[in-house]
């Protein structure tokens, strides 16, 4: 049973296009909480729970048939709801700081402005996905899709790398860009096309500032 008397965690997402680094810099975030006496988790979307993964790997692998846009969104929506399920809504209960790399803005970057699934749409089975829950903090890592690109390599390649034209990947970055305009008191905007080490600064930077709010 979780422990009702502890309060309630904070959600932390880290988001933006392919190549922005989010893996290393959630993974990076969740160290130095820890290291400050911050008990953070470390997730990721799609995935983080069993089915979750199993779903990833359909969703991910290069060599797959076809998925329709709104299969894609189903599919995304359907891991997502077990990993709210069973990982963050428990862990914020529990007091803990869940750090996921990608959400739901991935969804409406993607599956919307990418591939043209209607946005009310989109979040219409985010709702039933997430039962509402909003992240307190997302930190997008924004970058050319030039450079996000470029800086994939061959067997970090997706789906998404492989099968999607550059303009795709720009429509992509314009929809974290717009999503983030339209919230602006939960997005901070990082220029991820600076160092790793220099993005980490700004990441924690805007972190810490959520934890203590």
């Amino acid at each position: 049973m979780p422990d009702t008397t502890a309060a309630r965690g904070r959600f932390l997402t880290i988001e933006g296009p392919d190549g922005a680094g989010k893996s290393l810099q959630a993974a990076r975030l969740v160290d130095e909480l820890r290291a400050r006496g911050i008990d953070a988790l470390l997730s990721r979307e799609p995935g983080g729970t069993r089915l979750g993964e199993a779903i990833r790997t359909i969703l991910l692998t290069r060599d797959g048939p076809p998925i329709h846009p709104r299969a894609d969104a189903l599919l995304f929506n359907a891991a997502r709801a077990q990993h709210v399920d069973e990982v963050i809504l428990p862990a914020l209960d529990a007091g803990r700081v869940p750090v996921v790399a990608r959400f739901f803005d991935s969804t409406l970057a993607y599956q919307g402005y990418g591939r043209g699934v209607s946005l009310d749409d989109l979040r219409a089975v985010i709702r039933v996905a997430t039962g509402g829950l909003v992240p307190d903090r997302t930190i997008l890592l924004d970058l050319s899709p030039e450079t996000g690109l470029r800086r994939k390599q061959p067997d970090e390649e997706t789906r998404f790398e492989a099968a999607f034209d550059l303009d795709f990947h720009r429509r992509v970055r314009t929809g974290f860009l717009e999503l983030a305009a339209a919230e602006p008191g939960r997005y901070r905007i990082v220029d991820a096309e600076q160092s790793a080490d220099a993005v980490f600064a700004d990441v924690l930077r805007h972190a810490l500032e959520a934890l203590e709010a």
